[in-house]
């Protein structure tokens, strides 16, 4: 079993920045790759990145050049850094752990850009 616990999110005005973190406990060493989805009030979740037990990572293209995904192993912990942030990065997001087995989701953290 893998648990997920994020923060971070919160009121940010357009432009400005937030750092998610995602810090995961229980079986880690069965994790692979770890990442982001988000959820818009109405819409169907999306995938913004993910990053695999090498380091690759890859975005979504309405995010790239602006977040940044980053893991610590040491902290079993991997963060999404948001910079200039717009409106329609509202949402919900959400971490994922994927093992072998299963996906595992985080309860998601709540990040509203608004003025």
């Amino acid at each position: 079993q893998v648990q997920l616990v994020e923060s971070g999110g919160g009121w940010v005005q357009p432009g400005g920045s937030l750092r998610l973190s995602c810090a995961a406990s229980g079986s880690i060493i069965s994790i692979y790759s770890m990442g982001w989805y988000r959820q818009a009030p109405g819409q169907v979740r999306e995938l913004v990145a993910f990053i695999t037990s090498g380091g690759n990572t890859n975005y979504v293209d309405s995010v790239k050049g602006r977040f940044t995904i980053s893991r610590d192993n040491a902290k079993d912990t991997v963060y999404l850094q948001m910079n200039s942030l717009k409106p329609e990065d509202t949402g919900v997001y959400y971490c994922i752990a994927e093992t072998s087995t299963r996906y595992y989701w985080g309860k998601g953290t709540l990040v509203t850009v608004s003025s």
